[in-house]
């Protein structure tokens, strides 16, 4: 792979409380995930960082989640599928019009947490994902787990799939995510994490959990915002894959 893109979920404070050290990533990764208010994120932080991922030049993504601020949308909620395409809806169209008061514009669309796991096993719960996504701009691509559920419902609905893999989390056997509860599921050493990057980036597969490889073909990689350290991780990755003769850059145009 002559290029791939880097993205991390952004925009997840709320209020006096800060997550994660937006600027600092945005001056690292080529696509932030901003969140939309719904599991993380208030109007200011949202426009803050679209603002400045639209004079840095990275793209901005509607990072979309189950209504849970108290849970940071980590607490699968059982919901109405017609109802979670309208939530999703909302959130799409609250973060498009932020953004494009900065002269950015929303690009894309990813899952968040409780509803990322959802929509990459379960069926229906992708196919409100793609619902939405397909109502309010079908030329809009959608960024999920390679191999998921979630993009085959989107090729099949029309949608443009992009996958993703993960720098800093553990993959199963079947190349799903290791459970945030299990001891190991998130890597914290930034060498580690950039080694298995360079191998995403170049070689298409990972090493899973249990010692065996797996095939995790992807066209971004993710490192999540709110991991300790994340920015100095996110520059490790960032010179391996330049050294490795990977360029890196964003996977959808930005305006």
């Amino acid at each position: 792979m002559s290029a791939i893109d880097l993205n991390s979920d952004l925009g997840e404070g709320f209020g006096r409380w800060t997550l994660g050290d937006d600027e600092a990533m945005l001056r690292v990764v080529t696509s932030a995930n901003v969140a939309c208010g719904f599991h993380a994120g208030d109007p200011s932080i949202l426009r803050r960082v679209c603002a400045r991922a639209a004079q840095l030049g990275v793209a901005v993504g509607a990072q979309v989640g189950y209504r849970d601020l108290a849970g940071f949308g980590r607490r699968h909620i059982e919901m109405d599928p017609a109802e979670l395409v309208d939530e999703l809806i909302y959130q799409i169209a609250a973060l498009h019009g932020i953004a494009g008061v900065e002269g950015a514009r929303v690009s894309y669309v990813k899952p968040h947490g409780a509803l990322y796991n959802a929509a990459a096993s379960n069926p229906v719960t992708a196919g409100a994902v793609t619902e939405a996504v397909a109502l309010f701009d079908r030329s809009m691509p959608v960024l999920g787990l390679a191999g998921s559920e979630l993009l085959v419902r989107a090729e099949a609905d029309g949608l443009t799939a992009v996958a993703e893999a993960f720098a800093d989390r553990a993959y199963t056997p079947d190349g799903l995510l290791v459970s945030r509860r299990e001891p190991g599921a998130v890597i914290h050493d930034a060498d580690v994490v950039a080694r298995r990057c360079v191998q995403m980036a170049t070689e298409g597969t990972v090493v899973a959990i249990d010692g065996s490889t797996i095939s995790v073909a992807a066209q971004s990689i993710c490192i999540h915002g709110d991991t300790p350290g994340a920015v100095e991780m996110a520059l490790a990755v960032r010179r391996a894959v330049d050294d490795a003769g990977v360029a890196l850059r964003p996977f959808t145009a930005v305006p």
